[in-house]
């Protein structure tokens, strides 16, 4: 009888162990406070004479980008489901030209039940790049987001079965704030029948 009694304690010591571990290494100080600081210094580059897509009079005005609050909920986890054949999309861009990317898979995820997808691309000329590119629109663009539709970059891992789609890192492009920059256009089939109320905000030109 003691066996059992043995293996009840150490399955409740490896329990609180996991519990422990989640909390020190994924709790919301450890999660927000790295992605605060990100957009701290995406601000500093905003205002940085060599990295900001704003010109000199608009940079030396510019104080801050505006995002929706933080949200664990929208660092969502989707399966990804391989494409048998990976073809190339020759994507719009925004000034009337395209540019090539290999659709590469589709992931598949759920937003407050309702199931939603997107494609995962890779750049052509970057096909060696360990990250993958997620063009999408969705319900708040025009509103509260750039109405061109946002992007995400994704870590690629190679046969990876699941992707996090961090939702809060969602960034407008560099043609939002000026139209003299050329953008790739988010494809139709990226388009999310759903608002993500996450992310970067549109920004007003003051």
């Amino acid at each position: 009888m003691q066996r059992p009694f043995r293996l009840v304690i150490l399955a409740g010591i490896l329990l609180v162990l996991f519990y422990f571990v989640k909390e020190s290494f994924f709790n919301e100080d450890n999660y927000i406070k790295p992605l605060l600081k990100e957009r701290e210094d995406k601000d500093l580059t905003f205002r940085s004479r060599d990295n900001s897509p704003f010109e000199t009079e608009d940079r030396q005005k510019f104080k801050n980008l505006v995002y929706y609050e933080p949200n664990i909920g929208y660092r969502i986890k989707a399966d990804v489901e391989p494409l048998a054949k990976k073809d190339t999309l020759h994507m719009p861009m925004t000034n009337g030209s395209t540019e090539a990317y290999l659709r590469y898979a589709i992931a598949r995820f759920e937003v407050e039940g309702q199931p939603q997808k997107l494609t995962l691309y890779k750049k052509v000329a970057k096909e060696d790049e360990e990250q993958f590119f997620v063009p999408f629109t969705d319900k708040t663009n025009g509103f509260d987001t750039y109405g061109g539709g946002r992007y995400l970059d994704i870590p690629f891992k190679e046969d990876a079965k699941t992707v996090v789609l961090d939702f809060n890192r969602a960034y407008s492009p560099f043609c939002a704030f000026n139209p003299e920059y050329v953008c790739p256009v988010p494809p139709r089939d990226n388009h999310l029948s759903i608002a993500i109320p996450a992310g970067e905000k549109a920004y007003e030109h003051k």
